[in-house]
Formats: C-alpha cells, sequence, structure tokens
C-alpha cells in the first residue's frame, strides 16, 4: 500500500515537475517577444530619426518593413500572454503608442521632404511625439518586469517540485529496500527465471544467425556444387571419350580433349571469380588513367555489346591516376557493360562516365570508406532496372535474375570483391523502369612519381626456341608429386631445363648442388618450411636468382595488404602451358624500374 502512494506522489511530482518547467521556458520566451518587441520598436525609431536629421533616403528603405515586423513582434507576444490579463492590458497601451508614435513619424518624414533641413524648425517638431516613444519604453519596461518576477516565482516552483520528489524518491527507496529485504528469495528466484529467459533468447538468436549463415552457405555451395558438375561432366566425358577412341586405335580424340580442355578452363576460371569475390586473388597494382583505359576498351565493348547498344562516353580532364589492377579493372567494366546489355533486351544507351571525387566525412561514413580522393567511374544503362530487394543482393555470389544456365550470378560479386580488395567501394542506384548505375570509387593515387613498376629488359633476347629456353635451369619445389610432376613436364614441354625436390630442405641441397641454377619455382604452402621462407634463403644464397611462386590459394603470396609484393612472381593453379610459358617469358625478362 505504502508503495502505491509513493507511486501516485513520485507519477504527481514528475508531472508537477513538467508543468512548472513548461512555465518557466514560457516566461523565457515571454521575456524573448518583449525584447524583440523592444529592440524592433528602437531601430525603427533610428531610422526616422536618421532621416530626419541627414534628410538620407537610405534610412527610410528598411522603414516600412520594420513597422511590419514590429507589428507582427507585438501580435506573437499578444499571442504569448493571453493567460495574464495585466499582459494584455499593457500590450493594448503598447498598441496604442506604438501607432500614435509612428503615425507621427510618418508626418515628420513628410515635413522634412518639404521644409528641408531647417534646424529650429526640425528641432521642434522632432520633440512631438517623444511622449508616445517615452510610453513605448516605458510599457514594455513594465511589461519585462512583470515577466521576470513571473520568471523567478516560476523557477522557485521547480526548486520545490525538485525538492519535494527528491523526498518521496527517498522514501520509496527506503521502502523498496526493505521491500528487498523481505522477498529476497522471491526476487532471486524471478532474477534466475529472467536470465534463463534472457539466455535462452540469445541462444534463439544465435541459431537464427547460425540458419541464416548455413542458408547463405547453402546458396553458395549449391552455385559451385552445379556449376562444377557441369564443367566435371564435359571434363570426365571428354577424357572418358578419348581414352576409349584411343584404346580402340582411333585418333580422332582431337574435340573431346578440346572439350574437356574447355570445361577444365571454365572450372578455372569459376575458381578465379570465386577468389576475387573473398578477396584472395592477389592484384598487381599500377599506376593507371582510367580514361585512357575506358578509351581503350571501347572498340572491345561495342563487338561484345553489339549494334543494339549505343556507348557513350563522359571522360572528366584532368582526371587523377588510381593504383589499381588494370587487367581486374578492365573486367570489372567489361562485367558491368555484359550486365547491362543484358537489361537491354530492346537495345538502349549505355554511358560510361569518369571524374574525380572526394568523399567528405559524411560519405566516407555512409559508404564505410576512409575519407580522401578517389577516381569515380560510373557505367549507366537505360535498361529495365532493379527492384529495391534485387538490388540489394546483386552482390552476392550466385544470385542471378537471369534464366538457368544464363549466367552464374558471379559477374557483380567479381567486380565486387575486386573494388573492395583495391581499398574502394561499389555502390548500386538503380529504378525499376528506368536503368541502372553502378559507380565504382577507386582510391586516387597520390604520388605517382613514387610508384615502383617493372619493364621488359629489352636487352634480354627471348626465344620459344627449345635450345634457347633449355639455357635456363628451372629448380622446381613442389611436395605434392602429382603436381610436381605435372609442372616438371610443362616446363620440359616448354624446352627448359629441369631438376626437381619435393621440400624446401631438398631444394635448397638441390641449389648448392646446381650453381647454374637460373629459377627458382616453388609451391608457396608446404611442411615445415613454406616457399617464401624457401626463396628468402635462396636468394641469400643466389642474389640474382629469379623466382617464381606458385599456389592453389593465392592468398598465401600476399599480405595483409592483399596485393603481390613488389617484384613478386606468382603463378595461379591451376595454369595451362600457354600461361606457364607466358609467365617464365615475364620472369626471365624482366626487370625492377624505381
Amino acid at each position: 500500500m505504502l508503495l502505491v502512494v509513493v507511486a501516485i506522489i513520485l507519477t504527481w511530482v514528475i508531472w508537477e515537475y513538467h508543468r512548472t518547467v513548461a512555465w518557466v521556458n514560457h516566461s523565457f520566451d515571454v521575456q524573448q517577444s518583449i525584447l524583440n518587441v523592444s529592440a524592433t520598436a528602437h531601430e525603427a525609431e533610428a531610422a526616422g530619426r536618421g532621416f530626419l536629421i541627414t534628410g538620407s533616403d537610405a534610412y527610410l528603405t528598411r522603414f516600412p518593413t520594420l513597422e511590419a515586423k514590429l507589428g507582427t513582434a507585438v501580435t506573437r507576444l499578444s499571442e504569448l500572454t493571453t493567460d495574464n490579463a495585466g499582459q494584455q492590458r499593457a500590450i493594448v497601451s503598447l498598441t496604442e503608442a506604438i501607432n500614435v508614435r509612428f503615425v507621427e513619424m510618418s508626418r515628420l518624414i513628410d515635413a522634412r521632404r518639404v521644409e528641408g533641413g531647417q534646424p529650429q524648425l526640425l528641432a521642434t517638431r522632432m520633440t512631438v511625439g517623444l511622449t508616445a516613444m517615452e510610453s513605448v519604453r516605458a510599457i514594455i519596461d513594465q511589461m519585462s518586469a512583470i515577466e521576470s518576477n513571473l520568471h523567478r516565482s516560476r523557477v522557485a516552483s521547480v526548486q520545490s517540485v525538485i525538492f519535494l520528489g527528491g523526498l518521496a524518491s527517498s522514501f520509496g527507496l527506503l521502502i523498496v529496500l526493505a521491500s528487498m529485504v523481505a522477498w529476497s528469495w522471491d526476487n532471486r528466484r524471478e532474477a534466475n527465471a529472467l536470465l534463463a529467459t534472457i539466455v535462452e533468447r540469445q541462444k534463439n538468436e544465435s541459431q537464427i544467425r547460425q540458419m541464416q549463415k548455413i542458408e547463405a552457405v547453402g546458396q553458395l555451395t549449391g552455385g559451385l556444387a552445379h556449376d562444377f558438375n557441369n564443367m566435371l561432366a564435359v571434363i570426365i566425358s571428354g577424357l572418358t571419350l578419348a581414352q576409349k577412341r584411343l584404346a580402340a586405335g582411333d585418333k580422332n580424340v582431337d574435340r573431346f580433349i578440346s572439350a574437356a580442355m574447355d570445361g577444365a578452363t571454365r572450372a578455372a576460371s569459376l575458381t578465379n571469380r570465386l577468389m576475387t569475390f573473398s578477396r584472395q586473388l592477389p592484384l598487381a597494382p599500377q599506376s593507371i588513367d582510367a580514361n585512357r583505359l575506358v578509351s581503350g576498351m571501347l572498340e572491345l565493348m561495342q563487338r561484345t555489346l553489339g549494334e543494339l547498344i549505343q556507348i557513350k562516353t563522359l571522360l572528366r580532364g584532368g582526371l587523377w591516376t588510381t593504383n589499381a589492377d588494370e587487367g581486374q579493372l578492365e573486367n570489372a567494366i567489361l562485367n558491368l557493360a555484359v550486365n547491362a546489355r543484358d537489361a537491354m533486351q530492346s537495345g538502349g544507351k549505355l554511358i560510361i562516365e569518369t571524374a574525380n571525387f572526394q568523399a567528405d566525412a559524411a560519405f566516407a561514413r555512409q559508404n564505410d570508406i576512409p575519407v580522401g580522393d578517389y577516381v569515380l567511374i560510373a557505367v549507366t544503362d537505360t535498361g529495365s532496372g532493379m527492384t529495391p530487394d534485387v538490388a540489394a543482393k546483386a552482390f552476392d555470389p550466385f544470385y542471378t535474375t537471369k534464366g538457368v544456365g544464363k549466367g552464374t550470378g558471379l559477374g557483380l560479386s567479381q567486380v565486387y570483391g575486386f573494388i573492395k580488395q583495391s581499398g574502394g567501394q561499389i555502390r548500386i542506384y538503380s529504378e525499376p523502369d528506368h536503368g541502372t548505375t553502378i559507380k565504382m570509387y577507386l582510391p586516387r593515387l597520390a604520388n605517382a612519381g613514387a610508384v615502383t613498376s617493372t619493364s621488359i629488359d629489352r636487352d634480354v633476347i627471348w626465344s620459344n626456341d627449345h635450345a634457347q629456353n633449355a639455357r635456363n635451369i628451372v629448380l622446381v619445389v613442389e611436395d605434392d608429386n602429382r603436381v610436381r610432376e605435372m609442372s616438371v613436364a610443362s616446363l620440359r614441354e616448354l624446352g627448359f631445363t629441369v631438376i626437381h625436390a619435393n621440400s624446401a630442405k631438398e631444394g635448397l641441397n638441390s641449389l648448392d648442388a646446381h650453381p647454374e641454377t637460373t629459377v627458382l619455382f616453388t609451391d608457396i604452402v608446404m611442411p615445415e618450411i613454406d616457399g617464401r621462407q624457401l626463396a628468402g634463403e635462396a636468394l641469400r644464397r643466389r642474389p640474382n636468382l629469379k623466382v617464381l611462386y606458385t599456389s592453389g590459394f593465392s592468398g598465401d603470396a600476399i599480405k595483409e595488404s592483399e596485393r603481390l609484393d613488389p617484384g613478386l612472381h606468382l603463378i595461379t593453379k591451376p595454369f595451362t602451358l600457354t600461361q606457364l610459358d607466358a609467365k617464365m617469358h615475364e620472369v626471365l625478362t624482366e626487370k625492377a624500374v624505381a
């Protein structure tokens, strides 16, 4: 019962507190309104007197505005004091005095225009109406004093309410403490029950999040399984048919082997896209002029998109350079262009735009990127557009609105992964039936002169002739026997002289035994001593040794920045004979340029 009484008292105290605070604020508003009336009246008086003294019309330019402003201020003051009869009577007197003063001032102004600035006449006329202005000041002072007294009394009321609230709260606290002691067991049991409920809720929420993760993984693995099964079916069928034909003495198996190679190549491309999305694909960034890159792609894009698509560019002058992987950026733009074409089945316009962009604090916070300068590349189409729910899922892997067999759903995912890995951001702006704009923000390269690049040593004569390749001795270090055998066979097929080892320790021994070794071709992930440690020790022993890394998981070859170390060469598994040939060419003919 006591708690109910205390609760009622506290409720009343809170209500009374808010009521008295509201009245204090109201008194403050009235005082501010009185000051506004006073300031406006004095400003109008000063404008009129300025004209009477100087005769300059410049003083009268604001006189009509001030007169209207004063009327509005008095009306506002009247509205605020409707609860106070004394103030209302004062406002009536104030309004009359102001009207008298403005009428007299208007007469003086007219007389000044007609009679000119005769000193004695001017002094006599300026004394007229002073009584009305003094009345205005007196009434304002009276109203201000009344409102100040009200303000003080209302502040005192607030303090009294706070004091009563403190007493009631203290008394209520004592009762609550006594009740807690008396019913401690019940309270403990209720607390334990509440804790159990919270734990159960957290467990349920965790399970829901886990289910969402499983759903996302299920979508990913389902898409992977579907695409890889199709590719493996082509590979297995092609090789099986080729095997049977060869066993029967029929050597006409080129089309089966080509089909198997095509399936394997598509599988490798799919893996590459997945690594790009997961930001595990190593980048080889370089200084890029986006205007030059886009211009160089126009012919390729026009052939890819077809005659129904009109390509337009808006390339801004003075564009900053950016530091990115040029090949990946070209793939990103081409991916966006192909997606745009698919959204414009009956033809349309594709616009590629570049611009400098400065991300301020608000934009950076909303878009999860650092504040700074960026190079903007925007791809806009006039196609069907996307609904908000489709746009929200556009970067999800294996999410596609295309029909079965018309896309893997990894195009935008790959672009997203590349842009994020490059330290930038990508955003979609789309409306159904109004087209889509995708904006890529890549960080500006602040000091292009400081970039370390590489160039081909033109003094080195490269030849695909096996005799020329045989002059280079390649040490292959790979712990997987089958992979090592295929790597050795591939290099020998290209004409290189090859020695090999199955561990880093054995590789160092082979290097010491063959000081004429030209290139170290090593896997990165190996037991005990990995490829990077092996390369470091090998270069210590042989500073002029060329190093080519290989790995099935390219994240092993890169730093936390997700970019290749300067001067590092990597070929990602699986690789074709042509790719290996090109990479060996690059390694053997490249020299660092500061």
